[in-house]
């Protein structure tokens, strides 16, 4: 048993709670071996390194996803609360880092082949279109990472995303028709290998075995490596913008002649 001081001194703590904010006094145990404080009152009401009540903190992920400046209102309107920016930007910050264990859990399952068993109507059609794209981040972001410019730092880093939807209809014209509200999407700032068994994942978790997968995407390398790995049988679509840009480029280069008159048809 680790020995701690004979006598406690106590400690108040601010703590938001559902009917207000109010000051907890605890005592505080030093010990004397390691010299690690304790509050165990902290653990016995659930408080332990947070200044919300566990009432307050079931609240969190409802309005989490909202803007920072937003969920402040939403509290002080619902439950007239007053909460500073900072304290709910650190509570979207531990919602983020608990999401993002979930789901890295649920992605070792899926590597590991301990996959979910999809439950209802099969999709008979399954679209997984994919992308990067820069965002910008601090600088200690992109420490040792080069730039675009040859000699510059980068100021960007590459967020890869990815979205899965269904199709089961078509219009009179035969073109296809996305199901309302059937679109999910993922994404992160992490490595085409990271990524691609992230999307593998959230693909499998829709409709898992459908007979027929298209995937979008546009003519990145690493796209195509993620398609081959995860979706071999799949149907491959180039972005039509691209394809087209591509096709002005190569039919510029293969016809001389003066940049006004290159047009396509």
């Amino acid at each position: 048993m680790r020995s701690t001081s004979p006598v406690p001194e106590l400690r108040s703590k601010p703590v938001l709670t559902a009917v207000g904010p109010v000051q907890v006094s605890r005592p505080y145990y030093l010990c004397l071996y390691c010299h690690t404080g304790q509050f165990p009152v902290d653990v016995e009401l659930d408080i332990e390194r947070t200044e919300f009540s566990p009432g307050v903190r079931r609240c969190r992920p409802w309005w989490a996803s909202r803007l920072l400046r937003s969920r402040r209102e939403l509290l002080k309107v619902l439950a007239g609360l007053e909460v500073t920016t900072q304290s709910a930007r650190r509570t979207a910050e531990a919602i983020g880092g608990d999401v993002a264990q979930q789901e890295q859990q649920q992605i070792h399952r899926a590597v590991q082949l301990d996959l979910p068993i999809p439950v209802g109507q099969p999709i008979p059609i399954l679209y997984v279109p994919m992308d990067g794209t820069g965002v910008p981040v601090v600088k200690k972001e992109t420490l040792g990472r080069p730039g675009k410019t040859d000699g510059q730092p980068a100021h960007t880093r590459e967020v890869k995303l990815g979205c899965v939807f269904t199709q089961t209809t078509w219009d009179q014209e035969g073109f296809a028709i996305r199901d309302p509200d059937s679109t999910t999407y993922t994404g992160a700032i992490e490595t085409a290998e990271e990524f691609g068994q992230r999307l593998y994942l959230e693909a499998w978790k829709r409709v898992g075995a459908t007979p027929k997968k298209v995937v979008i995407g546009d003519g990145a390398e690493w796209i195509w490596n993620l398609v081959a790995e995860h979706f071999p049988d799949a149907i491959q679509i180039v972005d039509l913008y691209l394809l087209a840009s591509t096709c002005g480029r190569w039919l510029a280069s293969c016809i001389p002649m003066r940049k006004s008159n290159r047009k396509l048809g």
